[in-house]
Protein backbone atom coordinates (compact mmCIF):
# COMPACT_ATOMS: atom_id res chain seq x y z
CA UNK A 1 0.00 0.00 0.00
CA UNK A 2 1.54 3.51 -0.81
CA UNK A 3 0.31 6.37 1.05
CA UNK A 4 -0.38 9.62 -0.43
CA UNK A 5 -0.73 13.33 0.09
CA UNK A 6 -0.08 17.11 -0.93
CA UNK A 7 -1.05 20.03 -0.75
CA UNK A 8 -3.24 22.58 -3.08
CA UNK A 9 0.21 23.74 -5.28
CA UNK A 10 0.51 19.21 -5.25
CA UNK A 11 -2.63 18.40 -5.98
CA UNK A 12 -3.06 17.93 -9.50
CA UNK A 13 0.43 15.95 -9.59
CA UNK A 14 -1.34 13.50 -6.58
CA UNK A 15 -4.28 13.01 -8.99
CA UNK A 16 -1.84 11.98 -11.83
CA UNK A 17 -0.11 9.76 -9.60
CA UNK A 18 -3.56 8.24 -8.72
CA UNK A 19 -4.11 7.30 -12.41
CA UNK A 20 -0.51 6.20 -12.93
CA UNK A 21 -0.93 3.86 -9.78
CA UNK A 22 -3.81 2.43 -10.55
CA UNK A 23 -2.70 1.70 -14.28
CA UNK A 24 0.21 0.19 -12.73
CA UNK A 25 -2.41 -1.66 -10.33
CA UNK A 26 -1.10 -0.60 -7.39
CA UNK A 27 -3.13 0.09 -4.07
CA UNK A 28 -2.72 3.71 -2.74
CA UNK A 29 -4.30 5.65 -0.16
CA UNK A 30 -5.25 8.93 -0.29
CA UNK A 31 -4.54 11.34 2.78
CA UNK A 32 -5.83 14.41 1.35
CA UNK A 33 -6.20 17.12 0.74
CA UNK A 34 -9.75 15.99 -1.77
CA UNK A 35 -9.40 19.54 -3.53
CA UNK A 36 -7.00 22.66 -4.86
CA UNK A 37 -8.36 24.93 -1.49
CA UNK A 38 -5.44 26.43 0.01
CA UNK A 39 -4.27 24.16 2.84
CA UNK A 40 -1.25 23.21 4.77
CA UNK A 41 1.17 20.69 4.02
CA UNK A 42 2.15 19.32 7.47
CA UNK A 43 -1.54 18.49 7.95
CA UNK A 44 -1.42 15.78 5.07
CA UNK A 45 1.97 14.78 4.83
CA UNK A 46 2.03 13.95 8.10
CA UNK A 47 -0.40 11.33 8.51
CA UNK A 48 0.87 9.94 5.30
CA UNK A 49 3.91 9.45 6.58
CA UNK A 50 2.99 8.13 10.32
CA UNK A 51 1.61 5.18 7.70
CA UNK A 52 4.61 4.38 6.66
CA UNK A 53 6.14 5.06 10.07
CA UNK A 54 3.73 2.47 11.43
CA UNK A 55 4.04 -0.35 8.76
CA UNK A 56 0.24 0.45 7.83
CA UNK A 57 1.91 1.62 4.07
CA UNK A 58 4.69 0.53 2.92
CA UNK A 59 6.05 3.33 1.39
CA UNK A 60 4.66 6.94 0.35
CA UNK A 61 4.47 9.74 -2.68
CA UNK A 62 4.00 13.40 -1.72
CA UNK A 63 3.16 16.20 -3.25
CA UNK A 64 3.48 20.15 -2.42
CA UNK A 65 4.75 22.87 -4.65
CA UNK A 66 8.48 22.43 -4.08
CA UNK A 67 8.09 18.98 -2.52
CA UNK A 68 10.85 20.60 0.38
CA UNK A 69 8.17 21.35 3.23
CA UNK A 70 6.55 17.93 2.55
CA UNK A 71 10.13 16.49 2.51
CA UNK A 72 11.01 18.03 5.69
CA UNK A 73 7.79 16.86 7.63
CA UNK A 74 8.28 13.13 6.37
CA UNK A 75 11.62 13.25 8.06
CA UNK A 76 10.46 14.16 11.41
CA UNK A 77 8.72 10.71 11.51
CA UNK A 78 10.26 7.64 13.18
CA UNK A 79 11.42 5.09 10.92
CA UNK A 80 10.73 7.41 7.48
CA UNK A 81 13.59 7.79 5.11
CA UNK A 82 12.38 10.64 2.34
CA UNK A 83 13.73 11.81 -0.30
CA UNK A 84 12.90 14.73 -2.30
CA UNK A 85 14.00 14.06 -6.07
CA UNK A 86 14.40 16.18 -9.08
CA UNK A 87 15.56 12.97 -11.10
CA UNK A 88 15.17 9.23 -12.38
CA UNK A 89 18.71 9.39 -10.47
CA UNK A 90 18.36 10.45 -7.19
CA UNK A 91 15.29 8.54 -7.31
CA UNK A 92 17.55 5.09 -8.00
CA UNK A 93 19.59 6.31 -5.95
CA UNK A 94 17.76 7.25 -3.09
CA UNK A 95 16.06 3.31 -2.75
CA UNK A 96 19.41 1.52 -3.72
CA UNK A 97 22.12 3.23 -1.78
CA UNK A 98 19.60 4.84 1.23
CA UNK A 99 16.22 2.55 1.21
CA UNK A 100 14.20 5.49 1.28
CA UNK A 101 10.37 4.77 1.80
CA UNK A 102 8.57 8.35 0.94
CA UNK A 103 9.22 10.10 -2.07
CA UNK A 104 8.62 14.09 -2.25
CA UNK A 105 8.06 15.50 -5.60
CA UNK A 106 7.59 19.30 -6.13
CA UNK A 107 4.58 19.80 -7.99
CA UNK A 108 5.23 23.01 -9.56
CA UNK A 109 9.10 22.15 -10.25
CA UNK A 110 8.66 18.70 -11.87
CA UNK A 111 7.16 18.24 -15.53
CA UNK A 112 4.70 15.35 -15.37
CA UNK A 113 6.92 13.05 -17.99
CA UNK A 114 10.10 13.41 -15.41
CA UNK A 115 7.69 12.58 -12.18
CA UNK A 116 6.18 9.45 -14.40
CA UNK A 117 9.70 8.27 -14.71
CA UNK A 118 10.89 8.97 -11.08
CA UNK A 119 8.03 6.68 -9.70
CA UNK A 120 8.33 4.23 -11.83
CA UNK A 121 12.19 4.29 -11.23
CA UNK A 122 11.46 4.93 -7.75
CA UNK A 123 8.77 1.89 -6.81
CA UNK A 124 10.82 -0.60 -8.98
CA UNK A 125 14.36 -0.22 -7.71
CA UNK A 126 15.18 -2.24 -5.21
CA UNK A 127 17.85 -1.51 -1.63
CA UNK A 128 21.13 -2.96 -2.07
CA UNK A 129 22.07 -3.87 0.90
CA UNK A 130 25.51 -4.69 2.27
CA UNK A 131 27.48 -1.30 2.83
CA UNK A 132 24.47 0.71 2.43
CA UNK A 133 22.61 -1.12 5.27
CA UNK A 134 24.41 0.16 8.30
CA UNK A 135 24.91 3.74 7.17
CA UNK A 136 20.82 3.69 6.82
CA UNK A 137 20.79 1.95 10.17
CA UNK A 138 22.99 4.82 11.71
CA UNK A 139 20.75 7.67 10.52
CA UNK A 140 17.84 6.34 12.66
CA UNK A 141 20.50 5.71 15.78
CA UNK A 142 21.81 9.09 15.36
CA UNK A 143 18.71 10.78 16.11
CA UNK A 144 17.44 8.07 18.74
CA UNK A 145 14.36 7.20 16.51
Amino acid sequence: MIALASDHAGFELKEKIKILLDEMRLEYKDFGPQSESSCDYPDFAYPAAMAVGKGECERAILTCGSGIGMDMVANKVDGVRSALCGSVEMAELSRRHNDANVLSLGGRLTPWKTAESIIKVWLSTQFEGGRHQRRVEKIHALSGR
